[in-house]
């Protein structure tokens, strides 16, 4: 029997001011946690992080220790608070130069010289570093273990579907959703038992309140297999011996 496919780690790492003002909504993770699912890489951790050179410095250097792989989003415009490729440089301790396949692109789209001036920070990147795919304008960048892309999401979309196949890939995770109308206190016990017995299932429990009832879903998350059904199975029979009735949901 060949050997289960090993877990890939993620970071995100979400960079600007107006994520944190409430601005702007952020929907990248939510994005990003799902397509990097399909490509077999589960994020552990997300971050957000204004536009401060230091705390950019230190969230990445620590994020892509820890890590297999991090993703930034934001700070890659043309504006002076655009400072993300600065700072992924400088936790590199490297320079940036200026990227002549980008600086084309951006030539395209003549500009007064003092507009092209500023456009021109978009081509930066840092030593070492390559190119992440963008149909709609400049590339993104990667350097070593740190993929640095947009924070417009159509943009960050594509970005993150050009590197399909380039990323290495571990298990893809899938979920079992179970319902019951009982109080998370009435499972609580159990659940951890099963919890216990299946430490490489993720169980999670969350109570709601709809059309009068309380209820809790039951959300199993794991590798396809055996171990996951067993666990399911668990859960289900539990939900029975406590005088409930299971009801099975989408995947979540």
């Amino acid at each position: 029997m060949p050997a289960p496919a090993p877990r890939v780690t993620a970071a995100v790492l979400i960079i600007g001011n107006e994520i944190l003002s409430g601005r702007t909504q952020d929907t990248n993770l939510a994005y990003l946690a799902k397509k990097l699912n399909e490509y077999g890489i589960q994020i552990r951790e997300s971050r957000i992080v204004p536009d401060i050179e230091a705390e950019i410095i230190a969230a990445v250097n620590a994020l892509r220790r820890r890590y297999d792989y991090v993703f930034t989003t934001g700070g890659i415009g043309p504006t002076h608070d655009d400072i993300t490729a600065d700072c992924i440089a400088k936790a590199f301790g490297v320079d940036l130069l200026i990227n002549e396949e980008i600086a084309e692109i951006l030539r395209r789209r003549e500009s007064p010289p003092e507009i092209m001036e500023m456009r021109m920070r978009m081509a930066r990147v840092p030593v070492g570093g390559g190119l992440i795919r963008n149909p709609f304008g400049p590339h993104g960048f990667y350097i070593d273990n740190v993929y640095v892309m947009a924070g417009i999401p159509q943009v960050m979309q594509a970005m993150i579907g050009s590197l399909e196949g380039q990323l290495r890939r571990g298990i893809t995770v899938v979920s079992r959703s179970i319902t019951a109308y009982m109080p998370e206190s009435h499972v609580a016990r159990r659940l951890g038992a099963i919890q216990d017995e299946h430490p490489d299932i993720d169980l999670g429990s969350y109570p709601f309140h709809r059309q009068d009832r309380f209820g809790t879903t039951l959300v199993l998350r794991g590798a396809a297999g055996p171990d996951l059904e067993t666990a399911a199975a668990k859960v289900r029979q539990m939900i029975i011996d406590l005088g409930g009735t299971p009801e099975e949901e989408a995947g979540a």
